[in-house]
């Protein structure tokens, strides 16, 4: 598929780019003041919610019914409503909720649109950093309008690797990932969102990212990104209820692929 064939995607771009920076800027103005927030848990004590997330979520739905109302949205926090364009907007309004509310910058707005099943455009906002991070197929990947590119002579032994847990899997699981990444000479970080390090993946800042058990709204934007920069990533399942589900997560640079796909498994 190419962009010439996806009616309308240069628009759904802009708004996208639009609607991130607007949520981004709410979102910031909560960070802010994040000390008046009531918290919430969801799956577990590491698992958090505030008001800050729905009121985002709330922001970033509203404008795209308003402009596309025949296209679906997925959001992490009110789940999928249908459409009937073929478009669906998937999006996680704050993605990094613990290091949000505890006073960290490593979170950020994550803004993806599927046509069919292929991730389309990707658009992450990380208002801490006053980053604006974009793509769409075929037109490239951008960071506050500058091109991305990815270096292929980057690779897990010149290079860092982030990776991703929460209590989907195992500790023995995550260790043993740990393990096989340092044994294989790579090194890693995690920052607590990783639809922020697949932006970094898209910028040559990581040269990969890997997580076991992840959503479409922490990684669908990420994905684009990351391949209109050069790179590549394992497909997400997007058919029927899959979309809801979690899934392996990884994406690299040409360099890391290999190296990244025995580590994963994948």
């Amino acid at each position: 598929m190419t962009s010439h064939a996806i009616p309308g995607l240069e628009t759904r771009l802009a708004l996208a780019e639009a609607v991130a920076r607007e949520a981004g800027d709410v979102a910031l103005d909560y960070f802010k003041r994040r000390e008046t927030l009531v918290i919430e848990t969801k799956r577990d004590p590491q698992d958090v919610v505030s008001i800050a997330d729905r009121e985002v979520e709330n922001l970033i739905r509203a404008r795209f019914h308003e402009a596309y109302p025949t296209d679906g949205i997925l959001g992490e926090e009110y789940g999928l409503t249908s459409g009937t364009s073929g478009f669906t907007w998937v999006i996680d309004p704050i993605d990094g909720t613990s290091p949000f509310v505890n006073g960290m910058p490593n979170w950020c707005v994550s803004i993806g649109l599927l046509y069919g099943n292929e991730p389309v455009v990707g658009v992450i906002s990380a208002p801490c950093h006053d980053e604006l991070y974009a793509a769409a197929l075929g037109m490239g990947a951008r960071l506050n309008g500058n091109a991305l590119t990815l270096d292929p002579a980057r690779n897990i032994r010149n290079a860092v690797t982030g990776i991703g847990a929460n209590n989907y899997v195992t500790p023995a699981f995550v260790a043993k990932m740990v393990e096989d990444l340092l044994g294989a000479g790579g090194n890693f970080i995690r920052n607590g969102s990783g639809a922020l390090m697949l932006a970094y993946v898209a910028a040559g800042r990581l040269v990969g990212y890997y997580e076991p058990y992840m959503h479409a709204w922490d990684c669908l934007a990420g994905y684009c990104l990351v391949k209109e920069a050069g790179g590549w990533f394992h497909p997400f399942p997007t058919e029927g209820d899959r979309l809801t589900k979690g899934s392996p997560v990884l994406a690299a640079a040409p360099g890391a692929v290999d190296d990244l796909r025995k580590i994963a498994g994948v």
